[in-house]
């Protein structure tokens, strides 16, 4: 084959580069995607929900813009949304300053 596929060490990262920025934005739209979507279930728990739904959204879509592989980019979409559903559900349940301010 005049081409061969090299093993890249890491799934769906095709270009064999170390990505430091793109990694540390998508781990942490995960870890906040997970909080946001976790702390919806509970009705008291709107702020926590709310902002780090929104701080993921953020994040998520910055690391979007930058994202160099489509393992970044398949893990960043997966923290996207469990952001997005967080937040929503926090903005359903109290808002970003329910019962704070006001």
């Amino acid at each position: 084959m005049a081409q061969a596929m090299r093993p890249s060490g890491s799934l769906l990262a095709t270009d064999g580069k170390p990505h430091p920025v793109q990694d540390t934005l998508m781990v942490v739209t995960l870890v906040l995607g997970a909080l946001s979507f976790t702390s919806a279930q509970f009705h008291d728990l709107h702020l926590l929900s709310s902002w780090s739904g929104l701080v993921g959204i953020l994040t998520g879509a910055y690391g979007q813009y930058i994202s160099a592989t489509t393992r970044e980019r398949f893990l960043l979409i997966i923290g996207l949304g469990a952001s997005a559903v967080g937040f929503f559900l926090g903005m359903a349940h109290g808002g970003l300053f329910g019962g704070v301010v006001g």
